[in-house]
């Protein structure tokens, strides 16, 4: 593949050729990819998307690798990063205004510096705000889409729409990004005034919730599944007697078994591999279908 024409609009350090994936997800997993793009404005994205139409070079969107599992061959064609390069932050009041790459952790203290309340539930999730946006990130009782304005977007065809709250289509780990194929650019998240010390508080509280529950000290994607209805995940894993259950270096967490983890140096497949295992043995005890929740890159 010939990704010279790039250097016409991006600077030499934006483009990494022949990038192993490993040190760009939360999993620690994954072969190379040809090309990743590290955008840092809207042009940049939009002309790199047309790039690779017109050479008919598969691209990939991905924020902070943090709910997704590359495949152990690698990535055929382009991936956009947006993260840090494209992760501007405008307080209006009670109105703060974001570029899709910021982390949820980031966003959540320029709120907690600002006294506004409404953003707590996300400071310990580990994605970007496009990420986030996309799949309606949530946790402890809040979602995304309790804090959207606005939301906008690239389209497939290339044009910008701007997307109002009730029309984002927001579900369970869904939006109207994810069922359409948008690309979150920037978004208006609106809060309220609030108490300083407050804040603080309940951020610390969810945090400690966090680390008390979760295997944050070994690589994973976050929750590897999404949550039946009427079930948590965890829980029916826990029961069907799977917690340590290990296949190669992937096992089900010890601390959280909702989670697989990565014990050293965890292939694709090995993780693949016991996800199916356990959606098999959840389905046999309890007629459950555990629907995965992480993202494979590169396999479909």
């Amino acid at each position: 593949m010939n990704f010279e024409p790039l250097n016409d609009f991006l600077n030499k350090e934006q483009i990494l050729l022949n990038e192993q994936m490993k040190g760009h997800t939360s999993f620690k997993i994954g072969g190379y990819v040809d090309c990743i793009v590290l955008p840092k404005s809207i042009e940049d994205i939009r002309q790199t998307i047309a790039f690779c139409k017109a050479s008919s070079i598969a691209y990939y969107i991905m924020g902070n690798g943090s709910n997704i599992l590359v495949d152990d061959d690698g990535i055929k064609g382009l991936i956009i990063k947006i993260g840090d390069t494209f992760s501007a932050v405008d307080v209006q009041n009670e109105i703060v205004i974001a570029e899709a790459g910021v982390l949820l952790s980031k966003l959540s203290k320029i709120c907690l510096q600002n006294s506004l309340q409404g953003f707590e539930f996300a400071s310990g999730i580990p994605g970007t705000l496009g990420g986030a946006i996309f799949m309606n990130a949530g946790a402890y009782g809040g979602e995304m889409k309790d804090v959207i304005e606005w939301v906008e977007v690239l389209t497939p065809n290339g044009e910008i729409l701007k997307i109002q709250d009730h029309d984002m289509a927001f579900g369970y780990r869904t939006s109207i990004v994810k069922a359409k194929g948008f690309v979150v650019l920037r978004a208006a998240l609106k809060f309220k005034k609030g108490d300083y010390d407050q804040i603080l508080a309940i951020t610390n509280e969810l945090t400690e919730k966090r680390v008390s529950k979760q295997p944050l000290d070994l690589p994973s994607a976050g929750s590897t599944f999404k949550r039946p209805e009427g079930y948590y995940a965890g829980k029916l894993i826990e029961d069907s007697g799977l917690r340590g259950l290990k296949y190669g270096c992937a096992m089900v967490s010890e601390k959280h078994c909702g989670f697989v983890v990565n014990t050293g140096d965890a292939s694709c497949k090995e993780v693949i591999t016991l996800i199916e295992i356990i959606q098999k043995v959840v389905r046999d005890r309890f007629e459950v279908e555990l629907e995965r929740e992480v993202r494979i890159f590169g396999k479909e």
